[in-house]
């Protein structure tokens, strides 16, 4: 006996009843694993037994203005690698799909698909042992079309205001309130949360961030000021977060990676990005070593934990240098050893990248009598050009660390610039005041580019069973 297949072409439109979608146009590939279906706003809600997930849906391409808010139980959540490499956690739903005259459930993960061609794209593991996909056929099983959608009322588009948490254990700064006033100046909700003061709820299908015992909203993207005394637990809160479903503005792993400096040199150093001559080693006998391999004194002994030039000695002979790391290794302390590039003059330039450009950058220059040019130190900052290859070094070592935003400090030196050091927390105050650049607002901009708004006033509410909370 013949079998009868359901054959489906490389393309096919497709409906999901109980969401509200009466027509999906799908890309239907083999190649993929994974169904997935395009969604926005994704929040959780239910309880840990039965949680549910409300989404929005904008089911035609380049028409953002028709939106229809979905809901449906969520049976997962998964870690889901796309065809370029990028792994997300993703929600994932089972509901039916209807394509033709055959309906049947399948899983689909939730993800932003606005910058794809498809709404939706059907996997394999969605396609039964009876279908059979033909790759030179388009929409085998008739077409739907978007005409569905002309009986919800058509809106102008409204940006809808972003919920965003700024982490710092110190929201009087001057870094924090203008960061909290640029995202409120763009019409955003911003609030200042202690790190401290966070704990975490960790589970697979509702992971929730509590202040104070009460548990957090979700936020649609957060942006983490973390000091250098928090950034274990810091990273910890910012990861939770990030399972929220929230945007991060900095990963934990960048400024996990950032703030480790030996690591942080070593992945400068495969990136083929310029530093100084860096020496690091474990044991006593070596001390003779590391001076050797920088090149000698002077030379500039560096604490690992070391943050605004707490922690750096300036070793000008080869018995001061050798006292020095003597001195350290006594305390247990882990350090670096690093040439002195001495025609810097005791200046260095602060290049402040966001989104993979310099947006602003200041000279910094030492005290009288001091070779560390850090503000707290008594530097100065004045406004500076920089050059093509330091601004093409900033860039490069933002991106080698994973940093959206980062402060990148790196020396002129006659072979070319130097990257001394990658902040992802960098100040904003000393580098707003030298270059005039507002920072802050640039950082916003950013943001919401990476975080997409939806209409304030969803176009029509659908409902079905599932979707009551």
């Amino acid at each position: 006996m013949t079998q009868d297949f359901f054959t489906l072409g490389w393309e096919e439109w497709a409906a999901f009843p109980d969401l509200g979608l009466p027509a999906i146009k799908a890309k239907v590939d083999t190649g993929a694993r994974t169904s997935a279906l395009h969604a926005m706003a994704i929040e959780p809600f239910g309880s840990d037994a039965k949680p549910q997930v409300r989404f929005v849906m904008h089911p035609i391409p380049h028409q953002p203005e028709v939106e229809v808010v979905c809901a449906a139980p969520a049976v997962d959540r998964r870690e889901v690698t796309s065809s370029n490499g990028e792994t997300e956690l993703r929600w994932v739903i089972r509901t039916p799909v209807q394509i033709g005259d055959r309906s049947w459930p399948i899983e689909v993960s939730l993800t932003n698909r606005e910058n794809m061609q498809y709404r939706m794209l059907l996997g394999r593991t969605a396609i039964s042992d009876d279908m059979v996909v033909n790759p030179t056929q388009s929409c085998v099983q008739g077409d739907l079309g978007y005409a569905a959608y002309k009986a919800i009322p058509q809106k102008p588009r409204v940006q809808r205001p972003l919920r965003v948490a700024i982490l710092t254990r110190e929201p009087r700064n001057y870094s924090s309130t203008r960061l909290k006033a640029a995202v409120e100046a763009r019409g955003h909700v911003a609030e200042t949360i202690n790190t401290a003061r966070c704990t975490m709820a960790i589970n697979a299908l509702n992971p929730a961030v509590y202040y104070d015992g009460r548990k957090l909203p979700r936020y649609d993207a957060v942006i983490p000021r973390i000091g250098a005394s928090m950034t274990n637990y810091g990273m910890a809160v910012i990861r939770q977060f990030q399972l929220t479903g929230a945007y991060i503005l900095n990963s934990a792993e960048a400024i996990g990676a950032s703030r480790d400096k030996l690591y942080a040199h070593q992945v400068l150093a495969r990136a083929g990005i310029g530093m100084p001559t860096t020496a690091f080693a474990h044991s006593p006998k070596d001390t003779g070593n590391l001076v050797t391999h920088v090149g000698g004194a002077p030379l500039v002994v560096k604490l690992l934990e070391s943050t605004q030039g707490r922690g750096v000695v300036l070793a000008e002979t080869k018995k001061a240098a050798e006292s020095v790391i003597d001195a350290f290794r006594g305390l247990d302390a882990n350090f670096i050893v690093q040439e002195f590039v001495k025609e810097a003059g005791g200046a260095d330039i602060r290049c402040f990248v966001v989104g993979g450009k310099v947006v602003a950058s200041m000279k910094r220059q030492a005290a009288s009598g001091e070779f560390r040019s850090n503000l707290h130190r008594g530097g100065s900052a004045t406004k500076v050009r920089i050059s093509k290859e330091e601004r093409q070094a900033a860039v490069r070592a933002a991106k080698s660390l994973g940093l959206a935003v980062a402060g990148v400090d790196l020396l002129r030196s006659d072979s070319g610039p130097k990257v001394l050091e990658v902040n992802s927390s960098p100040g904003l105050e000393g580098i707003e005041a030298s270059s005039g650049k507002d920072v802050a607002d640039l950082i916003v901009q950013y943001l919401e580019g990476h975080v997409r708004s939806v209409s304030r006033a969803p176009a029509r509410r659908t409902k079905s069973a599932s979707s009551k909370p």
